[in-house]
């Protein structure tokens, strides 16, 4: 695949940028360059690769899900919290009905 002026002059335009007439040609041969890479990058034979979310082995950092386990924002809070709440109903936040 190989881009012209005429396609840089059109993907500038949807993306709102002004480019002038010598930089469209300038990035005639860069954009085909970019393109030329993805496409090596397509022949790459990755069979036996198994898909990876990063290049390091990373693993989370998880806290014990304990209730209660700190006594400001722990649990058994709900009538102190629903106490500032406009409208509390059946020990829950009320809201507007907003879909009829």
């Amino acid at each position: 695949m190989s881009v012209d002026t005429a396609t840089v002059a059109k993907i500038a335009s949807l993306a709102r940028i002004k480019v002038s007439e010598p930089e469209l040609e300038a990035m005639v041969p860069e954009l085909n360059g970019i393109l030329a890479w993805v496409e090596q990058l397509g022949e790459v034979d990755v069979s036996g690769v198994e898909p990876m979310t990063a290049v390091i082995p990373n693993t989370l950092r998880l806290r014990d899900d304990v209730i209660d386990a700190d006594p400001l924002t722990g649990g058994d809070k709900r009538d102190a919290v629903l106490a500032n709440a406009p409208a509390a109903e059946h020990g829950f936040f009320g809201v507007p009905k907003v879909i009829e």
